[in-house]
C-alpha cells in the first residue's frame, strides 16, 4: 500500500491542471498514490485528466452528477484512498518538489501529531506571486508563521482557531487518514468553512506541526469556491457557527475571548445594516452570535455599532423581538 494519498479534487480548473498534476508526480518523495476526481467540469478538465491514465500511480473518478460541494469530494476522495497519510491537493495550486517529503518526514517523526502543514506563496493566475497567503493573519499574530512551531492541537483551538482558519491553504497539509475518518471529515452542511472546523477537529485530538518554508503555492482567482459563491449571508452564517462549535470544545483565555467578540462583530453588525440579508436570517444570526459573545451590543468595538443603534433602532428592536 502506498505511503500517501494524493486526492485531486477538481471543477473546471482546465487551464491549472497540468501544472498541478505534475508537482505532485514530480515530488521527491514518491511513495503515493493520486486519485484524481472531477466533479462534472464543462471545460477541458476531463480529457486533461485521463492523459494521466497511463500513469500507474495515478486512479481517475469521474461524478456523474455535480456533487455541489468541495467537501463532499474531499470525503470521497479519502474513502477511495489506501493511504495512511492524505494530501487534498486542489485543484488550481501546485507544490514545491520537496513539499511531501518535508511534511511526511515530520508526521513521521511522532505520531501524535494530527496534522502539518507549511507556509504558501500566494499566486494569481498567471503564476504571479502576490505575498504570503498567511498575510490575512496577521491581525491575529504577525509573528506566528514566520517559523517553525509544533503546538498542543488544544491550545492552537484556543488561542488560533476559535478566531479564524489559521491552516491558510489545505493544499499545503498532510494529515492521517484515521484521524480524519475518527472526527467525521468535513462537514458536508458547510459550503465555505469546512476545511476550517475540520482542522480544528483534527487539531484536538493531538498536536500540530508546522514549517515556516513555503512550500506551497496558493493560487488566488476569480473561479475558487469562495468567489463563485460570493454570498455574505453564507459566508457569516459559517463563519458564525464554527466560532460557535469550536467554543463548545475549548474554552479561550479572556484576551482572546475579547478579540472573538471583535472578529465577530465585524461579520454581525455590517448583516444587521444589509439590506440584503432577510430579517428571518438576521434573528438566527443573532440567535448565534449571543450563544458566542453574551453581550455584543456592550462589548463590540464595530464602528458601525452606532449607526445601528442611531439609524436603526426601529429596525434593530424588531431583530431582537422575539429572541
Amino acid at each position: 500500500m502506498p505511503k500517501v494519498s494524493v486526492v485531486v479534487p477538481n471543477y473546471n480548473h482546465a487551464r491549472f491542471l497540468r501544472k498541478r498534476i505534475d508537482s505532485v508526480l514530480q515530488q521527491t518523495f514518491q511513495d503515493f498514490e493520486v486519485i484524481l476526481l472531477d466533479d462534472c467540469s464543462t471545460d477541458d478538465s476531463r480529457s486533461i485528466l485521463s492523459s494521466y491514465a497511463g500513469d500507474s500511480r495515478v486512479r481517475i473518478e469521474f461524478n456523474e452528477v455535480n456533487s455541489g460541494s468541495t467537501f463532499k469530494q474531499w470525503n470521497k476522495g479519502v474513502r477511495l484512498a489506501h493511504g495512511d497519510y492524505i494530501w487534498i491537493a486542489e485543484s488550481d495550486d501546485y507544490a514545491d518538489e520537496r513539499m511531501l517529503g518535508r511534511l511526511v518526514a515530520v508526521l513521521d517523526a511522532d505520531p501524535v501529531i494530527a496534522f502539518a502543514y507549511c507556509r504558501a506563496w500566494r499566486i494569481s493566475a498567471a503564476d504571479e506571486r502576490e505575498g504570503f497567503g498567511d498575510a490575512h493573519l496577521n491581525c491575529i499574530d504577525p509573528h506566528r508563521w514566520t517559523a517553525d512551531y509544533y503546538a498542543d492541537g488544544r491550545e492552537e483551538c484556543r488561542n488560533y482557531l476559535v478566531r479564524a482558519c489559521s491552516v491558510s491553504n489545505t493544499s499545503g497539509v498532510v494529515f492521517r487518514k484515521a484521524l480524519y475518518e475518527r472526527v467525521g471529515g468535513a462537514d458536508e452542511s458547510l459550503r465555505l468553512c469546512g476545511d476550517w472546523k475540520l482542522w480544528a477537529s483534527m487539531a484536538l485530538t493531538g498536536n500540530v506541526a508546522y514549517l515556516a518554508e513555503p512550500l506551497n503555492y496558493f493560487r488566488c482567482h476569480d473561479a475558487t469556491v469562495r468567489s463563485r459563491t460570493g454570498q455574505m449571508n453564507v459566508d457569516v452564517m459559517e463563519h458564525l457557527t464554527v466560532i460557535r462549535w469550536v467554543l463548545t470544545q475549548v474554552t479561550p483565555p479572556q484576551d482572546v475571548m475579547e478579540k472573538v467578540g471583535e472578529s465577530v462583530a465585524n461579520m454581525w453588525v455590517p448583516a444587521m445594516l444589509s439590506t440584503h440579508v432577510p430579517l428571518d436570517l438576521k434573528k438566527t444570526i443573532l440567535r448565534i452570535v449571543r450563544e458566542v459573545d453574551p453581550h455584543p451590543l456592550r462589548n463590540s468595538v464595530h464602528p458601525a455599532l452606532k449607526a445601528i443603534r442611531r439609524k436603526f433602532s426601529r429596525h434593530w428592536r424588531s431583530v431582537c423581538s422575539g429572541i
